[in-house]
């Protein structure tokens, strides 16, 4: 669970929330079609951005931001340091029994032990780093493109409600409510897309880095078994990928 997601994000709703009764209420903030026009509206233009298949995902993709289990660099080059010891004592067939939690490093050990050589371990290993990260780009992607268009029809809202208002001059009354109306719209686009997604957007960016880290790291940890390297020196060439106040730590452990 990341803990800054959740609390940064309803600490923003709260805030926003709490400004709004201290300025006269929530009911006077609250406006069905501009609702409709912002965040229905939104939502079809971002349909329209992207695949089916694509749009549905982005709830499940949605969750990785505030929900997103991954292992720290430290425990990945402990096992792979583990991995390479069994290795050089028992050969490729020794990693066959060993418990991987990592389905990355998972498919490295197997490409291991089915005898392929360097090139075509770091190609398909290469391949699936790849694949990979433009999959969780183009999750991190759409709720950027959200956060582009929520504004713009917010500003289509303000449109549409300062052409109601100039429609009805001949009724001063009318004006007053007319032109709240039309800045809510402004207000819930800006809303959407800076308290909602592109905040989303750019913690999903996170976790791309955070996996990328991770299966370079295990790379180059299976090609450092495959090519026979000690123990001691793939450690100390998969420790390149900590902060420098981390490596130092270790090195002193």
């Amino acid at each position: 669970m990341d803990l800054a997601s959740i609390v940064g994000m309803i600490g923003a709703i709260g805030f926003i929330v709490l400004a709004m009764i201290l300025g006269g209420g929530i009911a006077m903030f609250v406006d069905v079609p501009s609702i409709a026009i912002v965040f229905g509206g939104s939502t079809f233009v971002l349909l329209s951005n992207y695949t089916l298949p694509q749009f549905i995902s982005a709830g499940k993709i949605a969750g990785k931001a505030f929900s997103f289990k991954i292992e720290t660099p430290e425990e990945l080059i402990e096992k792979i340091v583990e991995l390479a010891d069994s290795a050089r004592k028992g050969g490729f067939l020794a990693l066959e029994e060993a418990e991987i939690g990592n389905p990355f490093l998972q498919k490295g050990v197997d490409l291991l032990v089915d005898g392929h050589d360097g090139e075509v371990v770091r190609a398909t290993l290469s391949k699936d780093i790849q694949l990979t990260t433009e999959r969780h780009e183009m999750g991190a992607g759409i709720f950027k493109t959200l956060g582009d268009i929520a504004p713009a029809m917010g500003m289509i809202g303000t449109l549409v409600g300062l052409v109601a208002m100039l429609s009805n001059m001949d009724d001063p009354k009318s004006i007053g409510p007319a032109m709240a109306v039309a800045l809510l719209t402004t207000l819930y686009g800006a809303f959407l897309a800076n308290v909602i997604a592109l905040p989303m957007s750019h913690k999903l960016g996170l976790r791309v880095e955070e996996e990328k880290l991770n299966q370079s790291l295990i790379m180059d940890g299976v090609l450092g078994i495959q090519d026979g390297q000690n123990p001691k020196v793939i450690e100390g060439v998969l420790r390149n990928y900590l902060a420098a106040s981390k490596r130092e730590i270790d090195t002193e452990e």
